[in-house]
């Protein structure tokens, strides 16, 4: 019998969308927030980065109470419901408040300010991404139909994320320029409103579903927190969760460094304008709908952990080559829309890859919830989901803090246009960040490879769990 069709599920439709909200923030966060708070609002880049590389920390530890918390509450909710309406108190209006001050900013405060707003912002995402993220293994238990679930999820993380970005570069940040407060203002009000819409619309959406679900064996108490702590390192000593674990330390890096360099290299580095970085917004738009289809496809035929390596692979040795290219003087003219076009084919691979790779890495998370439950008699899905994107955040902190730092040591600190940027700068930028970007991402490969579930220990695990429910319940 044939399983029915995903895309007919509305729940499906409402998971999925839940990413919207976090595809906002993270692409703000990434790509915009430390230039901003440099060439806005006057923070130095080793400072800037370090208000964000604090807040990070905290996240990534946050993280971890939260989703070991949501794993054992038990409401009438549901176990994650309670945690996702709070954020809607918290996420829209802080993120409106980090690009529109609401108190005069100077010399003394604006680190704080933005060290503050940075750590209500990022609350705000755990108490709504770590709980819905977790919704997956109780919503799908088939091995591969979860590559699909998680594949839609990413789809509107990233449209969400990069469709706001193309917006923003083509009609305010872009227009009024990255050095101008009214751009970032407008975006602001932008992204709260779609935040706070996409949590409402998620939440009641799989509100029903989420209530009907068993509640947990036993409670988080937190008189007891030694315990609770017993059982997050109890569970997370699992050897298949080190192996995706340990990845996102190394590559959290890479990540936190890459972004946070976005804006400084397509700006001064090949020379786009704003409306020209909108445009490989554009041509990104297509790259989520492809991975759509292609990360399951690859899953199901390859395994998920073989295709996540291939397909990340790819994008780490087509990422180095346009700026390789640029400094051999085999590109085309700076900021000439050749060289943008030429630019954007790369993006839109490397983006691909870089989803079908998460897709595959999160569906494999999905798969150690079982694993681990044979082991320690508990289901931890937002321990886990929590604690991988612990290990991406925090490490990526240094990450952010590397992204400040080579803005300084190349002189890019005092600089706000093209012409100021010499041939030694992009080469110091290149040299100081292409090494470190793409070996931590080969060594990440190297520690994930260490991951052993297959499609027929999963099918197995199933199996052993079902039969002892049917004991239990005897």
């Amino acid at each position: 019998m044939s399983s029915p069709v995903l895309e007919k599920n509305p729940t499906f439709w409402f998971y999925g969308s839940a990413s919207i909200a976090y595809g906002i923030k993270n692409n703000a966060f990434s790509y915009l927030l430390l230039i901003y708070a440099n060439q806005v609002l006057g923070l130095p880049g080793y400072l800037a980065s370090l208000a964000l590389a604090i807040a990070m920390i905290w996240d990534a530890v946050s993280d971890l109470l939260l989703g070991h918390w949501s794993d054992k509450t038990s409401s009438v909710l549901g176990r994650r419901h309670p945690f996702m309406y709070v954020s809607f108190f918290v996420l829209p209006l802080t993120f409106y408040a980090l690009f529109n001050p609401v108190i005069e900013l100077n010399e003394d405060n604006t680190f704080f300010y933005v060290l503050a707003l940075a750590l209500l912002i990022r609350t705000g995402t755990t108490l709504f991404e770590v709980p819905s993220t977790a919704l997956l293994p109780d919503l799908e238990t088939d091995y591969d139909r979860r590559n699909k679930w998680l594949a839609l999820r990413h789809f509107f993380g990233w449209t969400g994320g990069n469709g706001i970005h193309m917006i923003n570069f083509m009609f305010w940040v872009g227009a009024y320029g990255v050095a101008s407060q009214t751009g970032y203002s407008i975006y602001g009000i932008a992204g709260a409103l779609v935040i706070a819409a996409a949590i409402l619309i998620s939440s009641f959406g799989t509100q029903k579903v989420a209530a009907a679900l068993p509640r947990p064996s036993e409670p988080f108490r937190i008189l007891a927190i030694k315990r609770e702590i017993n059982q997050i390192f109890q569970s997370v000593k699992n050897k298949n969760f080190a192996a995706l674990f340990f990845f996102g330390l190394t590559v959290g890096i890479a990540g936190g460094l890459g972004t946070a360099l976005y804006l400084y290299n397509t700006t001064y580095f090949f020379g786009f304008s704003g409306k020209q970085i909108s445009v490989t917004a554009i041509g990104v738009l297509i790259s989520p709908v492809i991975a759509y289809w292609a990360a399951p496809y690859l899953g199901r035929i390859f395994g998920k952990k073989r295709a996540a390596i291939f397909a990340i692979l790819v994008n780490i040795a087509l990422y180095p080559i346009p700026y390789i290219l640029l400094l051999t003087g085999f590109w085309p003219d700076l900021g000439s829309w050749t060289s943008l076009y030429i630019y954007s084919g790369f993006i839109v691979m490397e983006v691909i890859c870089g989803i079908i790779g998460g897709v595959l890495l999160d569906s494999m998370m999905a798969d150690v919830v079982e694993d681990s439950e044979l082991k320690t008699q508990r289901r931890s899905e937002g321990l886990f989901y929590a604690a991988r994107g612990f290990a991406a955040k925090a490490v990526s902190a240094g990450g952010i803090i590397g992204a400040g730092t080579i803005v300084s040591l190349v002189g890019l600190d005092g600089i706000t246009a093209l012409g100021d940027v010499t041939h030694e700068i992009r080469m110091d930028i290149a040299s100081l960040f292409l090494p470190i970007y793409c070996g931590l991402y080969i060594l990440g490969l190297v520690i994930v490879s260490k991951y052993r579930i297959t499609r027929a220990d999963h099918d197995e695990h199933i199996q052993r769990l079902s039969v002892r429910k049917a004991k239990l319940a005897e």
